[in-house]
């Protein structure tokens, strides 16, 4: 795979958290490298308890979406600044996401073929 898009997640809007699952699976079904950023409010929504709970339509739980994503190869990042900056020391995480500084997005901005915004 030599073509990458990068999805950032910035809401914790429940509306709003398949969109990036969604294309990153279809884009990795398509031998497209695909990863998930979030980041900013987008943190809220990645404590197991939170992520179960969130279910829209005929999707699964966000949290099954998640690791879904994860179990099909799918890179998700978690920004290590938007921890502190929502006062988080030991929250517990969905296992699986890599938690790393915000120099990374701009790394992985700079890979990639496409980046979305959501």
């Amino acid at each position: 795979m030599s073509d990458m898009i990068l999805y950032v997640q910035t809401s914790d809007n429940p509306e709003r958290q398949y969109s990036p699952l969604v294309l990153a699976q279809a884009a990795k079904s398509m031998n497209i490298e695909a990863k998930v950023y979030y980041l900013g409010q987008a943190l809220r929504v990645l404590k197991p308890e939170t992520a179960r709970t969130i279910k829209m339509g005929s999707f699964p739980s966000l949290y099954d979406m998640i690791t879904e994503s994860m179990d099909m190869g799918i890179e998700i990042f978690v920004c290590e600044a938007s921890k502190q900056m929502l006062g988080w020391k030991d929250v517990e995480l969905i296992d699986g996401l890599k938690i790393v500084g915000a120099a990374t997005l701009n790394d992985l901005v700079l890979d990639a073929n496409a980046t979305m915004w959501f």
